[in-house]
């Protein structure tokens, strides 16, 4: 018996577009054909071309623009989300999922690359953040922190997306009111932990930065929304 289940269907114009891109063997920005020319080169249904395009899309080996079509390769520079349109997309969640991901990797390549300068800056941030009279400022100064970290890898592109991921966090912010106490408990957490991170900087440990650095985040996340951490 034969199964036309909508997700088979779909699998299979997905394996039928696959086959067809790579006959054709396309140059990079060339503009695909209409969806009514594809449905009728290939025998599929409209919507199961759309549910395989969308795949392809998300893969990077195409990309759509409304009103001029479907192109090969990924979505030029020029096309891509404004950050409104991803802060309008996004969520806490997301960007702490982010922050997980991308900051070890800052960590690491930070405890690579840092100057002498490199080091007095983050210190002195360490230390001011600690004895920040405010979380105004102390929030402040742990975002110059991070990003000092950031600048230390000696990397223009992966401190472009560390700014980039602060400004949507910025945006997105959980918009915690701080009211008792009026400034972090001498206890903070984030305290030790930058002391942590900064610490395996200093010496060269690549590892032990960037796992520093994935504590303190999950610490972080875990204060934010203890289900959404685990």
């Amino acid at each position: 018996m034969t199964d036309n289940s909508p997700v088979r269907n779909t699998d299979a114009t997905l394996v039928q577009l696959r086959a067809w891109l790579s006959d054709k063997d396309f140059a990079e920005e060339t503009r695909l054909p209409a969806e009514r020319v594809l449905c009728d080169e290939l025998g599929v249904t409209r919507g199961d071309l759309r549910k395989a395009l969308a795949v392809l899309e998300k893969e990077g080996v195409i990309w759509r623009h409304v009103g001029k079509g479907t192109f090969i390769g990924a979505r030029p520079l020029d096309n891509m989300l404004s950050l409104a349109q991803i802060e309008s997309e996004t969520n806490p969640a997301e960007v702490m999922r982010a922050r997980l991901l991308i900051e070890p990797i800052l960590a690491r390549e930070a405890a690579r690359n840092a100057t002498r300068q490199d080091m007095a800056d983050i210190e002195t941030l360490m230390h001011q953040a600690r004895a920040a009279g405010t979380w105004r400022q102390y929030e402040a100064l742990d975002t110059a922190l991070h990003r000092a970290i950031a600048r230390a890898g000696s990397n223009s592109l992966m401190l472009a997306i560390f700014d980039t991921l602060n400004t949507v966090r910025r945006s997105v912010v959980w918009g915690r009111l701080r009211t008792v106490p009026d400034r972090p408990p001498h206890d903070h957490h984030s305290f030790a932990e930058h002391e942590a991170i900064v610490a395996a900087i200093k010496t060269r440990d690549l590892d032990a930065a960037a796992n520093a650095m994935l504590q303190h985040l999950q610490t972080v996340a875990f204060k934010l929304d203890p289900f959404a951490a685990r």
